[in-house]
């Protein structure tokens, strides 16, 4: 077995610095996912983040909002798709509403899933 290759496609990666529109994000796979996720599952760099512009946060740790700055990403790139990974626990509700919103808000009808990650690192859904 190979040493792991970072996925990771652009920098900045946290939704509260990446600008709102960006070369990246034309024609982008989004992969929205929780903080957590990186460290709960072991192999999200080959099994979400591989070909996906991805962008992390975390609303109870920033204490935001991120429906906003979501819409505007969405709203303002052509984004193919939307995946959102995040942790079974209460506080990434919060990261799947945003996402969830945002969608709506940007009158855009773009292909979206959630995936919910356990505390163990197994996928959920």
């Amino acid at each position: 077995m190979g040493k792991p290759i970072s996925r990771l496609a652009q920098w900045p990666c946290q939704i509260k610095l990446v600008p709102t529109q960006a070369p990246f994000f034309e024609g982008a796979k989004l992969l929205i996912a929780a903080d957590c996720t990186a460290y709960a599952y072991a192999n999200i760099h080959e099994e979400f983040m591989c070909g996906k512009v991805t962008i992390i946060g975390c609303p109870k740790l920033d204490a935001v909002d991120y429906t906003d700055k979501l819409t505007e990403i969405i709203r303002n790139n052509d984004i193919k798709s939307v995946t959102i990974v995040r942790m079974e626990v209460p506080c990434c509700g919060g990261l799947q509403r945003a996402a969830e919103n945002a969608l709506k808000n940007s009158g855009k009808l773009i292909p979206w899933q959630v995936v919910t990650i356990s505390r163990d690192g197994r996928i959920l859904d």
